[in-house]
């Protein structure tokens, strides 16, 4: 039997954990966390993981399952998702998928493609051509072969940079028109995704500053220290890769001022959330709502309410337990 699951996309700083806090309070619902950042244990405050009061408000899963010299695939986040919507039904409660990492959505939504094996001589030719001429030229080369691609990346996206460019040369096609081609995707439920985009940019970007300005009151930078002061850690691992925590990184390395890294921690996510805007454009069938509008919470249960109707009586509204 197809079930419907309601999925709460957006960019960054676009009220998404707000917005599923208010739908626990209509019903008994669990999140699955859909972003590849709040996976890493101690590493809490650059990736606005969600507090332990809220999270005591409502079951979150998909938080702190990684060690930061760990890495998570998108064939892993599916694989974990479904396992994860057939315990939380099991246990009579409503599955809600909340986040704003789009490559998992897609691969959820569209299953995973087949892709050729990784090929150790064209990688360490990328990674030859990275270090002679750095990772915006090899951005710039994906570009050439696969623009539509490479307008979703940002040039310090090095793991999905190499992964890309080593598809498009092992396999003479831009991974964008492959990944069109997908194998049949697991499961029977229909993913519908709503997604909060703000009616003004320029909002966003303020409010993207104000929240990384609050990061850095909440301690980030001794957050970062303390992984630093692992020893095991390096600029080179997705974990420390992620916006924020590469800049402030740098920072303690001695290579930028505290304002530097600030400034452009705020740059590069805003560059994150016009990447998060191209993939969803990519998804004509989302309904949108206006993240900046003053009833946006109202909407968002209208809408789940919408979808939730659609399945099975056990999704009639009520208070959670």
């Amino acid at each position: 039997m197809t079930r419907s699951v309601f999925c709460l996309a957006g960019p960054t700083a676009s009220g998404k954990s707000a917005g599923v806090l208010a739908l626990a309070q209509r019903w008994p619902i669990e999140i699955i966390n859909v972003d590849s950042a709040t996976i890493y244990t101690g590493m809490d405050i650059g990736t606005a993981k969600p507090t332990p009061q809220e999270r005591t408000r409502t079951p979150q899963h998909l938080l702190d399952i990684r060690d930061p010299a760990e890495s998570y695939s998108a064939a892993q986040f599916v694989q974990d998702t479904h396992c994860l919507i057939g315990q939380i039904r099991a246990r009579g409660r409503i599955p809600v998928l909340a986040g704003g990492t789009m490559m998992y959505f897609q691969a959820l939504r569209q299953g995973l493609n087949a892709l050729p094996q990784a090929d150790p001589a064209i990688r360490a030719q990328i990674e030859e051509m990275a270090r002679q001429h750095g990772w915006a030229y090899v951005h710039d080369q994906l570009n050439h072969y696969d623009p539509v691609t490479a307008a979703r990346l940002s040039p310090n996206d090095r793991q999905r940079i190499q992964r890309m460019l080593e598809v498009c040369l092992i396999t003479g096609q831009p991974y964008s028109s492959l990944i069109q081609e997908q194998s049949p995707r697991q499961g029977t439920d229909t993913f519908h995704i709503v997604s909060l985009e703000p009616s003004v940019r320029l909002q966003l970007h303020e409010r993207i500053a104000l929240r990384f300005d609050q990061m850095l009151e909440q301690g980030l930078v001794g957050e970062v220290e303390q992984l630093r002061n692992r020893g095991d850690l390096t600029e080179a691992l997705p974990s420390i890769r992620c916006v924020g925590y590469r800049q402030i990184w740098q920072h303690l390395a001695g290579q930028d001022t505290l304002e530097g890294a600030r400034e452009k921690a705020i740059a590069s996510t805003r560059q994150l959330a016009k990447r998060q805007l191209t993939w969803l454009r990519s998804m004509p069938e989302r309904q949108i709502i206006d993240s900046l509008q003053a009833d946006v919470h109202a909407r968002v249960i209208d809408a789940a309410a919408a979808i939730l109707s659609q399945d099975t009586p056990e999704h009639t509204p009520h208070q959670p337990d």
